[in-house]
């Protein structure tokens, strides 16, 4: 399959962004192709396309990602985490953080993170983001 051209990469980035930001509402496939101006299966080849990976996984990810910013305040039940990153099933949010993270939020909720208290915001989430694919990985590793 062809890359997506211009145009279709600024309404991919829009759907994106859509994802980004309202990560915690109830996002299907046809809402964000909607976002993007896209039929659904169009938009599902091309955000794969694009992006490397499905726009549910980029969603779950975006949602985990937020999942472990509340669970390193340990003042959340991992129940209160999973319904307000926008998951609906707790056994499937579980799951899906043990795949991304490598531990389960328990785990990860009842572990130190005071080795993060003192980085600023921004690199801590650069470095603390969930990647399926890798690249947050490649993007903070010192370039030789």
């Amino acid at each position: 399959m062809a890359p997506p051209d211009l145009a279709d990469l600024a309404r991919l980035r829009r759907a994106r962004d859509l994802m980004d930001r309202a990560y915690a509402e109830p996002l299907d496939v046809p809402t964000m192709a909607a976002a993007a101006f896209m039929s659904p299966a169009h938009f599902s080849r091309q955000f794969r396309a694009a992006y490397g990976e499905t726009p549910y996984s980029y969603l779950m990810t975006r949602r985990v990602e937020r999942a472990k910013a509340l669970l390193r305040q340990g003042d959340m039940t991992v129940t209160d985490v999973c319904v307000a990153v926008g998951c609906t099933s707790l056994g499937s949010f579980s799951s899906r953080f043990t795949e991304i993270v490598g531990e389960t939020p328990s785990a990860y909720r009842d572990r130190d993170h005071s080795d993060h208290a003192s980085i600023p915001a921004c690199v801590s989430k650069r470095d603390t983001r969930p990647s399926r694919n890798g690249e947050a990985r490649r993007l903070s590793m010192p370039v030789a």
